[in-house]
């Protein structure tokens, strides 16, 4: 049984239609990349999954044992964001909120959970380093840390790459390997065509209300005789 399954699922504005009947899964080991011009409805279609937004008609359904709260999620940035001023701790610790409902404080699990993760990501001698000082791959590498403290399972991934240099970017795709290697489901919306290549395993392309969804052969194959 899938993780997440999108049935009919239209999306919108609202309530004007960008996605209509849109149907795929998400599956244990999944790495995913979602693909699309702008306002084709990609982002949107992230929030609905998350429960920020309601989708216009259709369902979503997690299966498995998976709640909506048990997704780590890493959003774009603004420019307010990147100069949010907390040290790094603190931004990975938020990440732990989420499991706690109603009741914020937080425990020693989760303070374990975080020095665990920032070790697991490289970072842990940037946790008293002020977030807002950090390089845009530092960021990103906290913002990681921060998701993963919310879930043990699926990972999504928001343009991830927006801004990074060449050697930040491969760095970051490197570490998404490894966390999907270690059985992390990754939903990553990208513009990086040849990341998308390098990394993906399945693709859903949202253009002009039309959608494909498949594995990253079929992608490239029919991409390669259009």
């Amino acid at each position: 049984m899938a993780l997440i399954t999108c049935k009919d699922l239209i999306l919108g504005y609202e309530g004007k239609p960008i996605i209509g009947n849109l149907n795929f899964e998400v599956n244990d080991g999944d790495y995913l990349c979602i693909l699309g011009e702008n306002g084709a409805g990609k982002t949107t279609l992230m929030k609905n999954i998350l429960g920020i937004s309601k989708p216009i008609g259709g369902s979503i359904q997690f299966g498995e044992g998976m709640k909506q709260n048990e997704i780590g999620y890493i959003p774009q940035q603004s420019s307010a964001q990147r100069d949010f001023p907390a040290t790094v701790y603190e931004v990975v610790l938020s990440g732990c909120l989420n499991s706690h409902g109603s009741i914020a404080f937080y425990n020693a699990k989760d303070k374990k959970k975080v020095e665990s993760n920032l070790e697991r990501l490289g970072i842990l001698q940037l946790k008293k380093r002020s977030y807002r000082e950090l390089s845009g791959g530092q960021q990103q590498r906290v913002l990681l840390a921060r998701a993963l403290c919310a879930t043990k399972r699926v990972l999504f991934l928001d343009e991830p790459m927006a801004g990074l240099d060449p050697k930040a970017t491969q760095d970051f795709y490197e570490l998404l390997k490894s966390l999907n290697n270690e059985g992390i489901t990754l939903v990553m919306i990208s513009h990086d065509l040849r990341g998308v290549k390098e990394n993906a395993k399945q693709v859903l392309h949202l253009e002009n209300g039309e959608t494909f969804y498949g594995n990253l052969s079929e992608y490239v194959g029919g991409e390669e005789h259009a």
